[in-house]
């Protein structure tokens, strides 16, 4: 585990593409902050979205967990290492300077009581059982996700490599054309099965709303009150909160439930809803960016008025 910001995010990129691929569970938090380059480096930001989700050269996307809280900062520390372990992959905490740096009230902590999971993990005894017949990048249970041993496993069997290059179910290296393909829709496999495993979107479903607001991490007070604000006024909004990438399935469901989907984040470009519109293509029309970064958090009088003026022009 580690902690940066977009700086050492985009240093380290290498070293993300080797724990995607060779399927090393890691944890990095990035506390974003403004760029590019040294940009305003006291200053806060969503601005590492877009390129934190697809970190790495080839086809690879990340795990991405999106605290909205300081309650879900402290419960994301240790959930972040049990989705690492699960789906023995990268797993990215998205937090901000807004979060990590101004004052923030909270309720108490509530420390966690379950046991981590370590999730597949072969012992000596199951070795034994299996008469050393495994591969570390075999996928038995058809989702993606193979089993590992652990370093000081006592049996001859339960050494492997951890390979960066190509590599087949049984970790040996290879440049099969056949084998690489495998090898990266099982890939694919994991990350879908991951749409179950990070935390459901908080929402807000309004039965008088034709648009919804779909936002995350520290601008959601900002919404929140935004949303009161607009109901005041006569216009009424749904509201989702998303908590984590990939896109679950619930996501997908509440954007084709209403007309327009409002999309706020605190960033220049609309980082997030180019994801969207990536995931969702059927969907794009229906997907309104509200963007803006000046360095300091999202107010609830932006975000107001920035959804009144896309609905007076719509």
């Amino acid at each position: 585990m580690t902690a940066t910001s977009g700086p050492g995010i985009s240093l380290m990129s290498e070293f993300a593409g080797l724990a995607y691929f060779a399927e090393v569970p890691s944890v990095v938090w990035d506390v974003q902050r403004m760029g590019p380059s040294t940009g305003m480096p006291t200053r806060t930001s969503q601005g590492d979205i877009l390129s934190t989700y697809y970190l790495s050269h080839g086809d690879t996307r990340h795990v991405m967990l999106l605290p909205g809280c300081m309650e879900e900062i402290f419960e994301y520390g240790h959930r972040s290492f049990d989705l690492a372990d699960r789906l023995q992959t990268v797993v990215f905490v998205m937090s901000d300077l807004d979060f990590g740096m101004n004052l923030w009230m909270s309720d108490p902590f509530e420390y966690p009581e379950e046991a981590a999971d370590r999730g597949k993990v072969l012992s000596a005894d199951d070795l034994k059982r299996l008469k050393g017949d495994w591969g570390r990048y075999r996928d038995p249970d058809g989702d993606g996700i193979p089993y590992r041993t652990l370093p000081g496993t006592d049996h001859p069997a339960a050494a492997y490599f951890t390979r960066g290059s190509g590599h087949n179910a049984d970790a040996a290296y290879t440049e099969r054309s056949d084998e690489w393909s495998e090898n990266m829709e099982r890939l694919h496999r994991k990350f879908e099965t991951a749409r179950e495993l990070v935390p459901a979107p908080v929402i807000e479903e309004n039965e008088a709303a034709t648009s919804g607001i779909l936002y995350y991490g520290s601008s959601s007070e900002a919404v929140r009150e935004a949303r009161d604000r607009l109901a005041g006024e006569g216009l009424e909004t749904a509201g989702l909160r998303l908590r984590a990438l990939p896109l679950s399935h619930e996501v997908r469901s509440f954007v084709e439930r209403y007309d327009r989907i409002y999309v706020v984040e605190n960033n220049r470009d609309g980082q997030l809803a180019i994801i969207l519109r990536s995931e969702y293509p059927d969907l794009g029309e229906r997907i309104t960016s509200l963007a803006h970064s000046d360095g300091l958090p999202l107010t609830a009088d932006w975000v107001a008025q920035a959804l009144q003026e896309k609905e007076r022009d719509r």
